[in-house]
């Protein structure tokens, strides 16, 4: 497969890293709205190819584009590309909103391709793991998916500049960035919920900085705990009522154990990747080969963001694209 990449942050830059162990896959080409930005990064990876114009680089010898750019910029991105019959592998949060989702996988549909969302959980083999071993404690009563992660770009807003992290004009929320791995991998494992609760912390300027989403099943009840301006360093925790499995690391797994009420402990066995977007990048390329562009991960990218949008409504957290919410 001849990847090319679209945009030119530090993600591709683990992309990259990761399709460098996957040999089916080739980073062919790179586009970038500036040449010397589009220059250093492919100097940095050598890429053979660097392109200014979106349509020139979609009409190379390119068969998938990864797209790594801010999330107002996803929709259209991938749409286009796929209307050039290319396969995209695109960042989370795959869209702005479900109805953005929705036209995207319609597209893909529609022109025989596969999109797929780069959703580190759907893919490590921990969460696989887990649901192996969650009969050992039990009927699940409650599930906490928590990822609190001090951004480094929050110094300087505490400054007074704003970064484009930290820009909801830009469909940026923490809900988007940070807590898209905790719905994710609640509504993966457990389904889509009853009722949800959703409560946010603002920054000064709107920028929605942590949030809890609360989540009601039948007999249950999950939370989606995250935050781009404190670190946490709870783990993620599976309770049920003969113990309780906890996961260290939501979107990039490291370890788990089980803890039963006696206070038993049992380890996992479990070795994580150095860069598990390895995996994404592997079936990724299963997914294309065949051609499946009706794989199942369509459900859980619309169910998150069915949950997000909710979530977005109750705390008032609104965007461009949201001229139907």
């Amino acid at each position: 497969m001849k990847l090319g990449i679209v945009g030119s942050n530090f993600i591709s830059d683990w992309l990259i890293e990761a399709a460098g162990q996957v040999p089916e896959a080739e980073i062919c080409a790179v586009y970038s709205r500036k040449q010397e930005t589009g220059d250093a990064f492919a100097d940095r990876h050598s890429i053979p190819n660097v392109y200014t114009n979106y349509d020139e680089f979609l009409e190379s010898e390119i068969d998938a584009v990864y797209i790594a750019t801010p999330t107002y910029a996803h929709c259209g991105q991938a749409i286009e590309a796929m209307k050039h019959k290319k396969h995209v592998l695109c960042e989370k949060i795959l869209a702005v909103n479900e109805r953005e989702a929705a036209s995207m996988f319609a597209c893909a549909e529609e022109n025989g391709v596969v999109l797929l969302e780069a959703m580190r959980p759907d893919f490590d083999p921990a969460y696989n793991l887990i649901r192996e071993h969650l009969p050992k404690i039990g009927k699940l009563r409650r599930v906490t998916a928590e990822y609190c992660q001090y951004s480094s770009r929050y110094d300087k807003f505490r400054q007074g500049e704003v970064l484009n992290a930290f820009n909801p004009e830009l469909s940026n929320a923490a809900i988007m960035d940070i807590g898209v791995y905790c719905i994710h991998t609640l509504v993966r494992m457990l389904g889509m919920p009853k009722e949800i609760k959703a409560f946010s912390t603002k920054l000064e300027n709107g920028f929605e900085g942590s949030g809890i989403v609360l989540m009601q099943y039948d007999d249950m009840m999950a939370e989606a705990v995250y935050s781009k301006i404190t670190d946490s360093v709870n783990p993620g925790i599976f309770q049920g009522e003969e113990g309780s499995i906890l996961i260290y690391g939501i979107a990039m797994p490291q370890s788990m154990e089980i803890v039963y009420r006696d206070g038993k402990r049992e380890a996992i066995p479990y070795t994580p990747a150095p860069n598990n977007m390895v995996y994404e990048v592997r079936e990724f390329v299963r997914l294309a080969q065949e051609n499946c562009s009706g794989h199942p991960y369509r459900k859980y990218s619309l169910d998150t963001l069915r949950v997000t949008d909710e979530a977005r409504r109750q705390n008032g957290i609104v965007f461009h694209a949201d001229s139907v919410l």
